[in-house]
């Protein structure tokens, strides 16, 4: 049987041989965990997932939520999908068995929830969101506030939101206007506009926690005037029942390209001057609270983009193997039988292109999550503090590589299809059209760059990219035990080189103050930052398939994984040998500081 979401022998891989998962049930959190309940929870997830969310993926499409009577409206399989997904506990799959959670490793519980995402990346959004709610009022919320709020969330009552951008804004949050007035209650009365707010409105929650950003009125300009504040749809009473609507209004809803189940909306903050809020933690600081949240919503935005390029590739694979057409080349008798498409080899191309992509930036995706388990489990504090840090510096990566690549891999799944690919009766017009999103989500891949080479490489005196540097280096040696890999190790090796040269000049220049000229390619920097990452993560991969095949040489493994780790390999060796070269290109363009962008004119165009 085909797998249509992710392949299940994949996953086993990057679990198992690639990130060794079963070495975190040696510590203590993941002490009563073991590759048994791991396995048992991926099951349920794919379970519910095939069942619950991939059938109603295209009617979510098809029918997008309505503008009724100032609510929105919604398709009513999104309700039982989500309630399955509650009660089977994924919601809280990492918090303590003590809080009604399952405890899970963050890269289990990412693994798990890869599945709905690419089920159905839309009805998934509403869970993804919540779960960031309920993380950010935990950290940094009042006793009282997680009482009254974070346990509904986390019975799957609540659903929640983060409201940051407006209409003027847009991604600059320093200019935001939205106000927040202290009121003699000890809360506060909001009152602006923000605009496409997912989940900002819907009927199959009790009640819908939104996380905004606003501005009291003592605050300093910039990013350091922001206050973060809890707004509910529904004013929560001391027993916990829900009271009066709150002074949110639903001013209307967004119809995007893809993603077309989740409300896209626009919110309304004190029309009638009515609108309470709490503010969470201390005034002004509520950018650095938000940031836990985008940066978990960064990283789910990254695994989105992944799953619908593997949901993609799934499937033009499998059409590739039915569709029959043509023949090869060197056959010139129009009597013989056609042949699958698979069987050309510009169709192989496309397909290991894909295969590239995806599977690359799955391992990369889950290699974040199993640092994110560092950051809280590792034994000393240094250890979490350089997880923490390594974290940070690839959290651009993870969000924008995949958002880019994968769509490319859902593109050529469209052109692998033909004609067919264009149409609606076939899904991968849909999945490109969703990932289609994912570059603006959480931030451009401008944004990213801009945060990358301005901010991430050299933070803390450039700790957390000499570590990956020592990574990359460190897994180049390990593939030099294996001549087989020579070809593949190499062009890595040159590209880190070369790349930590140019990073240091760039560097230099915004030492110096040339700001606008150091940063003004910074979109070429995360490309190739990207590819190195990816470059890297495709060689621990082709390490562990040459460990696996050497297993199966000794009589060890099973023969039946022979060709799953020649894949590997073959994939491995199209990423580093046809992808990674071509990166000096862009190279050379950041080390000769070209200003063709900067220096062109509006008037020129």
């Amino acid at each position: 049987m085909s797998e249509s979401l992710l392949s299940s022998r994949n996953l086993a891989f990057e679990l198992y041989e690639v990130l060794d998962a079963e070495a975190l049930t040696q510590r203590p959190r993941f002490a009563e965990h073991n590759r048994e309940t791991f396995d048992a929870a991926i099951a349920t997830a794919r379970g519910i997932a095939e069942e619950l969310f991939a059938p109603h993926n295209r009617k979510n499409d098809e029918h997008e939520p309505q503008y009724v009577d100032g609510a929105a409206v919604l398709i009513p399989e999104v309700a039982p999908a989500l309630k399955a997904f509650h009660e089977a506990g994924f919601l809280n799959a990492t918090r303590d068995f003590e809080a009604g959670g399952m405890q899970l490793p963050n890269l289990l519980s990412q693994a798990c929830f890869a599945h709905f995402q690419s089920a159905n990346c839309a009805t998934s959004s509403y869970s993804m969101l919540t779960m960031g709610v309920a993380n950010l009022i935990e950290a940094f919320g009042s006793e009282e506030q997680q009482q009254r709020y974070l346990q509904p969330i986390i019975d799957g009552r609540f659903f929640g939101t983060m409201a940051l951008t407006e209409p003027h804004a847009g991604s600059s949050l320093s200019d935001i206007r939205t106000k927040a007035e202290p009121h003699a209650d000890g809360s506060y009365r909001i009152k602006g506009n923000k605009i496409f707010i997912s989940g900002g409105d819907q009927p199959i929650s009790e009640n819908i926690v939104h996380m905004v950003l606003a501005k009291l009125p003592d605050a300093p300009p910039g990013v350091k005037g922001i206050s973060l504040f809890l707004v509910p749809k529904f004013l929560v009473n001391d027993d916990g029942s829900l009271g009066k609507r709150n002074d949110v209004t639903l001013a209307g809803l967004f119809h995007k390209m893809g993603w077309r189940g989740t409300t896209s909306t626009a919110l309304n903050f004190g029309d009638n001057g009515e609108c309470v809020g709490y503010l969470v933690g201390k005034p002004h600081a509520g950018l650095s609270y938000m940031f836990q949240m985008m940066n978990e919503a960064r990283i789910g935005v990254g695994m989105g983009a992944i799953m619908l390029g593997y949901a993609g590739y799934l499937y033009s694979l499998e059409y590739a193997r039915q569709r029959p057409q043509g023949r090869q080349p060197d056959g010139k008798d129009p009597a013989s039988p056609q042949i699958s498409i698979v069987e050309h080899a510009d169709v192989r191309r496309m397909l290991l292109t894909q295969k590239a992509y995806v599977e690359g930036a799955f391992d990369l995706g889950l290699y974040a999550a199993r640092l994110f388990d560092d950051t809280h489990t590792l034994e000393t504090e240094e250890e979490r503090a350089q997880a923490l840090q390594l974290l940070d510096l690839l959290t651009p990566i993870v969000k924008s590589w995949p958002s880019e690549f994968c769509l490319k891999a859902n593109e050529l799944a469209i052109q692998v299809l033909g004609g067919h690919g264009y149409t609606r009766e076939y899904p991968v017009e849909q999945y490109y059209r969703d990932n289609r999103l994912n570059p603006i989500h959480e931030g451009t891949h401008g944004i990213q760059s801009l945060d990358l080479l301005g901010r991430k490489v050299s933070m803390n005196g450039g700790a957390a990219l000499k570590r990956l540097m020592g990574l990359i280096q460190a897994s180049c040696q390990r593939a030099a035990a294996f001549d087989s890999l020579d070809r593949l190790r190499q062009p890595l090796e040159q590209l880190v080189q070369s790349l930590g040269g140019v990073t240091l000049a760039l560097l230099g220049d915004l030492l110096a103050g040339k700001v606008n000229q150091g940063l003004a390619n910074s979109a070429l920097y995360l490309k190739v930052f990207g590819h190195a990452v990816i470059g890297w993560r495709w060689l621990e991969q082709a390490i562990r398939a040459e460990e696996g095949l050497a297993r199966i040489a000794s009589g060890e493994g099973n023969a039946a994984d022979t060709d799953f780790y020649r894949g590997k390999l073959q994939a491995a060796r199209y990423f580093l040998t046809w992808e990674v070269p071509g990166c000096h290109h862009e190279l050379a363009i950041l080390e000769a500081r070209d200003d063709t962008c900067l220096a062109m004119r509006d008037a020129w165009f």
